[in-house]
């Protein structure tokens, strides 16, 4: 079966070469076409074009009319009447140009004779940059080089090394080619043996050689990177780690980098002699990192390794270290008691060295002799109720598994005690979209004695849940603060700055937002009552969402019912009177409409419910309006 399926094959071949031969002698039966000096020239050759008509294959019915026309593609270049016709061409492009000649016996009929390629190129560049490697010491010869400019040209390039002993290898590859792999392993017997390997390039135009470039096995050897990376640290900790790993046993000198993820800088040093093995001695606790390594087979010579693949690990905890910073607050329940909250911020992972696991709180009164009150809780705050007599003094460590910070110590006195530690002129303004900016004066001749400010926001309004607690510690020094931490634009915030000398605390306040808009819309007037001949109007307060910031006016507008003339107004600040004011500059017996709005820094809302009254008369609620 296979010997016929062979013969098959066989016969196939020799049909289409017969095709091939006959279709060829049928494109020039007429005639011939001849170049010279050759099909091939280089840039910039003349070149002879001869077509000549063969014996009886002119003009069957005029004879004397015929004409031999030579196209370049498919543009006429020359014609001659006869039966033969020479051109000479110049300044053909690279590339390959078909020229094609024709038999006109009348206008509308060309027969054709015979065509030719002629193919325009250039001598090949001298190969430049030739460089060997061998990946691995049971690897092959690879060379590389620099082909140079295109010839254009069916180009070989061969590629010969030559080794110790007479030793001599080759190979051949075609056009476009700029490596070769040569199948050869160099062998570290004769490590310093010295081999020279050279490419040439040839065409039908000529030939060109490479510098000769001569190595040794030492030279062109890259290892192959190491493998089986293992990580781990003496007695769980980071005071002495072990990196681990596989590479080729010629290997003398390796490199290793090696980083936090959270880092996108590499810390590199280089093992002599290592053996697969290196103490890493610099590792911070409870911190993911990354390790490489790269090997070369000696100190001074040959071609480092690619990187290994990457060994992502985590080193263990340590005991934490600092201090917790706490803050609190103070909130009066009734005469014989009051709240303490106590805030304190998470720790950062380098003082953390591990994950928190809880937090221990202590409140003793100080001329208490044991503790009074004591807590283990996972979270960052801790609430409780004490007597509002003694002096009590809080602490606050956190823990992880292989230990706790030093405890954090806090006299709980009167927040605003100090009325001399005030500082003055607290105001705040908006940075941007997160950004309050919070400056102050230092608190007059109080000033030398402070030692810190802290600086204390929380939402004014809040949606929803009671908001977090928010600080910053600032220098004696310092009259102003950036806060960013949980801030939302359109949302106010009450801002406490706070002097801080020993025990002793002075505080000033203001409101601050980050961006604002006029409110949506006004309050809701939701009563009015007659006073000894005024009038008291309240209101709801304007839902957070639509107050876009901090409010600082109301205005109650009012006028006479049917009345074309502008309405009077009275304006209060938002901090004097949240719901209610009393109003009696009002005429009795007269109907009046009334209504109110809020104004932010960015402008004044629109007008909210609007009410009927009349003095003296009573409250005359006619329900709410076609135009409320």
């Amino acid at each position: 079966m296979a010997h016929t399926v062979g013969g098959c094959s066989l016969a196939l071949i020799f049909i289409i070469v017969l095709l091939l031969v006959k279709a060829n002698i049928d494109a020039c039966k007429r005639g011939d076409v001849t170049v010279e000096p050759s099909h091939v020239i280089s840039l910039g050759s003349a070149v002879n074009i001869s077509c000549s008509l063969k014996p009886e294959q002119g003009c069957s019915q005029y004879p004397s009319f015929n004409m031999l026309i030579l196209y370049k593609f498919n543009r006429r270049i020359n014609f001659l009447h006869g039966h033969f016709l020479s051109s000479q061409v110049t300044g053909l492009p690279l590339g390959t140009t078909v020229f094609l000649c024709k038999l006109a016996c009348s206008k509308n009929k060309e027969l054709r004779i015979c065509g030719a390629e002629i193919s325009v190129g250039v001598v090949p560049e001298q190969p430049q940059n030739l460089s060997c490697i061998q990946k691995g010491a049971h690897g092959t010869v690879t060379c590389i080089w620099d082909r140079g400019r295109d010839t254009h040209l069916y180009t070989a390039y061969t590629l010969q090394l030559n080794g110790p002993k007479n030793l001599t290898w080759w190979k051949q590859c075609d056009h476009y080619c700029d490596h070769l792999d040569l199948g050869v392993n160099l062998t570290p017997e004769l490590p310093e043996s010295s081999y020279t390997a050279q490419v040439t390039a040839i065409n039908s135009l000529g030939s060109a050689s490479s510098l000769p470039s001569t190595f040794t096995f030492l030279d062109i050897v890259r290892p192959l990177p190491p493998w089986d990376i293992r990580f781990k640290c003496v007695n769980a900790s980071v005071n002495k780690c072990i990196l681990q790993w596989r590479d080729e046993g010629l290997v003398l000198l390796n490199r290793l980098r090696y980083r936090p993820n959270s880092s996108k800088s590499w810390k590199m040093v280089h093992a002599t002699n290592a053996k697969g093995r290196y103490d890493v001695l610099d590792l911070k606790p409870f911190t993911e990192y990354e390790f490489q390594i790269s090997s070369k087979l000696h100190l001074h010579k040959g071609i480092w390794s690619d990187w290994s693949e990457s060994l992502r690990t985590q080193t263990p905890e340590e005991e934490p270290t600092g201090t917790l910073d706490v803050w609190y607050m103070k909130k009066h329940i009734d005469y014989s008691r009051q709240q303490i909250s106590l805030f304190w911020k998470n720790m950062s992972m380098s003082k953390a060295r591990g994950k928190i696991l809880h937090y221990r709180v202590t409140l003793q009164e100080v001329a208490g002799v044991k503790v009074t009150l004591q807590n283990i809780t996972e979270h960052t705050s801790w609430t409780w109720v004490i007597p509002r007599t003694g002096n009590w003094v809080v602490t606050v460590s956190a823990a992880n598994s292989k230990g706790s910070t030093l405890p954090t110590y806090i006299n709980i006195t009167d927040l605003c005690g100090a009325g001399l530690l005030a500082p003055r002129q607290v105001s705040a303004n908006s940075k941007g979209v997160d950004d309050i900016m919070v400056t102050w004066e230092h608190p007059g001749k109080a000033a030398p004695a402070v030692q810190e400010y802290v600086v204390e926001w929380r939402e004014l309004h809040p949606r929803g849940d009671t908001p977090p607690l928010n600080w910053l510690r600032s220098t004696p020094y310092n009259v102003s603060a950036l806060i960013s931490e949980n801030i939302k634009p359109y949302s106010c915030y009450e801002i406490n700055v706070y002097a801080l000398s020993g025990d002793q605390r002075g505080c000033s306040s203001t409101w601050g937002n980050s961006k604002h808009k006029a409110p949506r819309r006004g309050p809701y007037i939701n009563a009015i009552s007659e006073e000894k001949g005024s009038v008291l109007i309240s209101w709801n307060e304007i839902p957070a969402q639509e107050q876009m910031g901090c409010i600082l006016h109301y205005r109650i507008y009012w006028k006479e019912q049917d009345s074309n003339s502008q309405p009077q107004l009275c304006e209060i600040p938002y901090r004097v009177s949240p719901n209610s004011h009393s109003i009696d500059s009002l005429q009795p017996r007269v109907t009046y409409v009334l209504w109110m709005t809020a104004l932010t820094a960015a402008g004044e809302s629109p007008p909210g419910n609007k009410r009927e009254f009349c003095l003296a008369l009573g409250l005359a609620p006619l329900g709410p309006f076609p135009w409320n």
